[in-house]
C-alpha cells in the first residue's frame, strides 16, 4: 500500500513539475496608453497562468497616448484590474527612440534605463527555453537590450506585433523603424505577426465590434475591492466592464469594429496552430520600403493567415475561465 501510495505521488510530483516547466516566459513590452489592443492583450496574457510565466511588462511611447508615464499608467490599470497589482513588475521604458538613446547606453543613466536593464538582467537567467521577448508596439526597449549587451541573443525570442511587410507602414514600424532595422542586422530568433492593414492575411482580420464586447464582456475577470479611474474617466472593478469602456470611447466611439492586433500575437505564441508561418530570408527596409534578398543566410519567421474564430473564442474563454499568472 505504501508503494502504491508513493508511486502515485511521484507521478503527481512529476506532472506539476512538468506544468511549470512547459509554461513560456515572457516579458510583454507595450505602448498600453496608445489604442485599445494592448489592453486587452495585456488582460489576455495575465488570465493565461496556464500558458505563461509572466516575468515583467517593459513599457514604451509611441506617437499616441502621451509620454512614457502616460503608458505606464494604463499598464497599472489594466494590472491593477487583473488582480495583480504588486505582483507583476511594470518597468518604465524608452521615451525616445534607439537613435536617439544607442550611444547612450553604457552612461549610469539613460532613456529607458530601467527597462532595458530588466530585459537584459532576466535574459541571463537559467531557463529551460528561451525568454519570449513580446514587444507590441515599437522595438526600442528591445533592439536597446541587445545593444548594450550582445550576449543575451542566444537567450531570447522576439515575437513582434508589427509592420504591412512586404507592404509599407505600419504603426509600431514607423515609430522606430532604426530598431527594427537594427534587429534584422543581427542574428536573434525573431518572429513578425503581421499587422497588413485592410487584408484578411494579418492580424488586422483579428476582429471585434463593439456590440460584440458589450454583450460579452460585462463583469468578466476578478472584481476588485479598489476600483480604477479609467482612461476615459468612470470607475471600474473588473477588466470586463473597462473594455467595454474602451471599445465605446475609442476615438469618440466611431468606429463598430476594432482589431485586436496585440492579443492576436499572444495568441500565437500560446498555440501556433492558430496562424500560418513561414522561415524567409531576412530582408531589408530602406526609407520604409521592403527588399527581399534571398541569398541572406539570415532567416526571420513570417506569421500570417490568423485563425480569427479560434483566437477569439480563446479570448473570450480566457476572459469567463481566467487562470491568472503566478
Amino acid at each position: 500500500m505504501k508503494k502504491i501510495f508513493f508511486y502515485l505521488f511521484f507521478l503527481f510530483f512529476l506532472n506539476n513539475c512538468s506544468n511549470e516547466t512547459s509554461k513560456i516566459d515572457v516579458i510583454l513590452d507595450t505602448d498600453a496608453n496608445n489604442e485599445l489592443d494592448d489592453q486587452h492583450a495585456i488582460a489576455y496574457l495575465l488570465f493565461n497562468g496556464n500558458h505563461f510565466n509572466v516575468e515583467g511588462i517593459t513599457i514604451n511611447r509611441t506617437y499616441n497616448g502621451g509620454d512614457v508615464y502616460e503608458h505606464h499608467k494604463e499598464a497599472e490599470r489594466v494590472v491593477k484590474l487583473c488582480s495583480l497589482e504588486n505582483k507583476v513588475p511594470i518597468i518604465v521604458g524608452a521615451d525616445q527612440d534607439f537613435i536617439d538613446i544607442k550611444k547612450s547606453v553604457n552612461k549610469n543613466n539613460f532613456d529607458g534605463k530601467e527597462a532595458v536593464d530588466f530585459i537584459i538582467s532576466e535574459s541571463k537567467k537559467n531557463r529551460s527555453s528561451k525568454l519570449v521577448l513580446l514587444p507590441i508596439g515599437k522595438l526600442t526597449n528591445i533592439a536597446l537590450a541587445i545593444h548594450k549587451d550582445p550576449t543575451i541573443i542566444p537567450n531570447v525570442k522576439i515575437v513582434w506585433l508589427g509592420s504591412n511587410y512586404p507592404d509599407q507602414g505600419e504603426y509600431n514600424q514607423v515609430n522606430d523603424s532604426e530598431a527594427l532595422k537594427y534587429i534584422l542586422n543581427v542574428d536573434v530568433d525573431f518572429e513578425i505577426a503581421t499587422v497588413r492593414y485592410g487584408k484578411p492575411s494579418g492580424t488586422d482580420a483579428v476582429i471585434a465590434s463593439t456590440i460584440e464586447i458589450a454583450n460579452k464582456m460585462p463583469g468578466l475577470g476578478p472584481n476588485i475591492s479598489s476600483p480604477i479611474t479609467g482612461r476615459y474617466g468612470g470607475e471600474f472593478s473588473t477588466f470586463g466592464d473597462y473594455s467595454v469602456n474602451l471599445f465605446e470611447n475609442y476615438e469618440g466611439g466611431i468606429h463598430t469594429t476594432r482589431p485586436l492586433f496585440d492579443m492576436a500575437a499572444i495568441a500565437i505564441v500560446k498555440n501556433s496552430k492558430w496562424a500560418e508561418k513561414k522561415i524567409i530570408p531576412a530582408p531589408t527596409l530602406k526609407d520604409g520600403i521592403w527588399s527581399d534578398v534571398p541569398s541572406n543566410t539570415r532567416k526571420i519567421t513570417i506569421w500570417e493567415n490568423f485563425d480569427k474564430v479560434e483566437i477569439m473564442n480563446d479570448f473570450y474563454n480566457s476572459m469567463e475561465n481566467y487562470i491568472l499568472v503566478k
